[in-house]
């Protein structure tokens, strides 16, 4: 680590951000225009986008909400940094979150990475932006934020031609060019009255403009480049945070997901979104606005084919046959206690249960339901904000491959 430091401390930052006075019309279509022979197709994806994500939250009792989302925000961590190539499985992440980090210094060092991440989208959920996703405020929080806490060896980047390392600066726009595949971003000091236009063109839009455009902001923040490192992690929560506070999601569905799953397409149709405009027919911008549709109608067809997943891997009968056939076998084996599968029947159905409610539940005394209670939150699968607080289901990621099958890989 002293040679890479050393490195660094030679590394000479630019007093002044090059700037080579690009013009912002570079990035233009930010939007799809009103006479796109595609919109109509990309407003119905949209609205049915909108209706479903809906639908799907009305659905689940808060209690289970919750407990959804606080697994969606370990999931979508996953697939975020493998597509990234990072692999940190979820029941690693979680781990982590409870202090229990591993002994080897690579892995420790992405489990710490994954716990940044889950901080960030959090603050997200709980409404720590405060605004619109889209603002250059809020782009700039969301990676300080995550940069902040993560270990300096993972703060170091690499010039792949000079060899030089520097360290990246939580929430500080870069000071140098970069290249990112065949392209070379727009100059440092380019960066701020892009990211202006970026945020004028985003940042007041109704919701179904917001909805179709969440793809084509994706794509111009990554064209835009604004960090040394991470702008990946930081467009992909940052269209987390644009999606739900105009589709109300909830965070219980994760669109990193979807990326990650097709993620040759992902990177194929984002790097098409580079190529110059073809011909007359082809927009009015510098870029392509075809490319930009074929993104828009991916993103959105990932984002509805996310939904769908999880409304089914949530549908209550199914779920509630899968809980019950792991209970009963964890009773058998007497790792849960004679009954305990009918808390979490009641969990289920109700959302949350009230202690006093067990010995009745059951038809036993209160010592053997409080036995049964202490069982399941030694599992990890029910768990209580203090010791007079309603019990509330938990989804434990190790349990995932039993009780929500395909939502990532088993350990």
């Amino acid at each position: 680590m002293n040679h890479i430091k050393h490195a660094i401390e030679h590394a000479k930052e630019p007093a002044i951000p090059v700037d080579r006075g690009e013009n912002i019309a570079m990035m233009e279509p930010l939007l799809i225009s009103e006479g796109a022979p595609s919109r109509g197709e990309l407003i119905d994806l949209a609205l049915d986008l909108a209706a479903r994500s809906a639908s799907f939250r009305s659905k689940l009792p808060t209690p289970i909400a919750a407990a959804l989302s606080d697994l969606v925000r370990a999931m979508n961590c996953y697939y975020s940094n493998l597509i990234e190539g990072h692999n940190t499985h979820p029941v690693d992440i979680e781990k982590a979150l409870k202090g229990n980090y591993s002994h080897d210094a690579k892995k420790r060092n992405l489990q710490l990475e994954a716990k940044a991440h889950i901080a960030v989208q959090k603050w997200i959920d709980s409404g720590g932006l405060g605004g619109p996703a889209t603002s250059r405020a809020a782009i700039c929080e969301i990676h300080r934020r995550f940069c902040s806490e993560l270990p300096p060896e993972l703060l170091i980047v690499e010039d792949p031609e000079s060899h030089e390392k520097f360290r990246v600066e939580p929430g500080q726009l870069r000071k140098r060019d970069v290249k990112v595949g065949n392209l070379v971003p727009i100059s440092p000091g380019a960066i701020p009255r892009f990211l202006d236009r970026f945020e004028t063109a985003y940042g007041n839009l109704g919701k179904m403009e917001t909805i179709l455009s969440a793809a084509a902001a994706h794509d111009r923040l990554a064209w835009i480049h604004p960090f040394l490192d991470g702008n990946g992690r930081v467009c992909r929560l940052m269209s987390h945070a644009t999606l739900l506070e105009t589709l109300d999601t909830g965070a219980l569905w994760s669109v990193s997901r979807g990326l990650a799953r097709r993620v040759t397409d992902y990177k194929t149709l984002l790097a098409n979104c580079d190529l110059p405009r073809r011909n007359a027919l082809d927009g009015r911008g510098n870029l392509s606005e075809a490319e930009l549709i074929a993104f828009t109608r991916f993103f959105l067809d990932v984002c509805i084919d996310q939904v769908k997943f999880m409304e089914e891997l949530m549908n209550p009968k199914d779920l509630q046959a899968r809980v019950m056939v792991w209970a009963k076998e964890q009773t058998v084996t007497k790792e849960l206690a004679p009954n305990s599968d009918k808390i979490l029947e009641a969990l289920l159905y109700r959302g949350e249960l009230l202690r006093g409610e067990v010995p009745s539940l059951l038809n036993t005394s209160e010592r053997s339901a409080q036995r049964a209670v202490e069982s399941l939150v030694k599992r990890g699968v029910i768990v209580s904000d203090s010791s007079r607080a309603p019990l509330r289901l938990a989804f434990p990621a190790a349990l995932v491959a039993r009780w929500m099958p395909e939502l990532f890989p088993e350990k």
